[in-house]
């Protein structure tokens, strides 16, 4: 059984005994939300990320999910994409596609990846305008109290320093107010090319979830959960800066991820 706790100001935390509890759970979450949204909007607005977090959601194409979810009105968008190929291997896209999308029945029309035949600037530029035409037809509802797209779900997964998307500690990506999308030439993890949305866009969806496994990211997750002075490195970490503003924030860990956590080694 996960270790489950609300924190007053960073969100549902589940700490799971291990890979595979943490992935059924976090597909029955994935699952709960779809059909509520659908339920009462018509459709499913989900942000991807890359990295293990895919692997960790591939239940989706099993049963009983494959069966039960309403994959006609999924609409799929990236929270971060690596400039490169579709093809190659670094590609968010294709990992998703590899893993989950090309096995279930998702319309291809409702996945909006990436130009990749542009430069870094060019395809953020073109992301966005592409998600503000489905925010104006209504096909992603809009924020209620900023002018951002609210979407039903976004996953991120988060590195061992902190980073979500690709927002990453004291890079100006992170600073970025006025624009739902913006781009990096020199990301201080490989490749150095990428688009990311911008935190205002994260922190005005209806779910964010952050998932983290791993011993790793152990400090990570206890400088962006627990109670700390004002003065900790914590207040520039990405994943701190997590914060919805008219939504839930929920946080999906296993036991070596959650271990410096006060209240799990508390409880523990």
């Amino acid at each position: 059984m996960a270790l489950t706790w609300t924190h007053k100001d960073r969100g549902e935390i589940r700490v799971h005994e291990n890979l595979e509890e943490l992935s059924i759970d976090l597909v029955d979450y994935i699952a709960e939300i779809s059909e509520a949204s659908i339920k009462e909007h018509g459709a499913f607005c989900i942000v991807l990320s890359g990295g293990s977090l895919i692997s960790l959601i591939g239940k989706l194409i099993e049963t009983p999910y494959n069966k039960i979810v309403d994959w006609a009105k999924w609409y799929v968008f990236w929270a971060d994409e690596r400039v490169v190929a579709k093809s190659h291997d670094d590609s968010n896209y294709k990992l998703a596609k590899d893993t989950l999308l090309s096995k279930v029945n998702v319309f291809p029309r409702h996945i909006c990846s990436i130009n990749d035949t542009v430069s870094a600037e060019e395809a953020a530029t073109e992301y966005e305008f592409a998600i503000r035409q489905m925010v104006r037809t209504r096909t992603v509802a809009a924020s209620e109290n900023s002018d951002c797209p609210k979407f039903d779900l976004i996953l991120l997964g988060m590195g061992s320093d902190g980073h979500v998307a690709s927002l990453f500690s004291n890079h100006p990506a992170l600073e970025v107010k006025d624009d739902w999308v913006t781009f990096l030439t020199n990301s201080p993890k490989p490749p150095p090319e990428r688009i990311t949305f911008t935190l205002p866009v994260i922190n005005s969806a209806a779910n964010v979830v952050i998932v983290a496994t791993g011993e790793s990211k152990a400090d990570a997750i206890h400088l962006a959960i627990d109670d700390l002075p004002s003065q900790e490195s914590s207040l520039s970490l990405p994943a701190r800066l997590v914060q919805p503003s008219n939504g839930n924030l929920i946080w999906f860990m296993d036991k070596p991820a959650g271990s410096k956590l006060d209240r799990f080694k508390f409880s523990d």
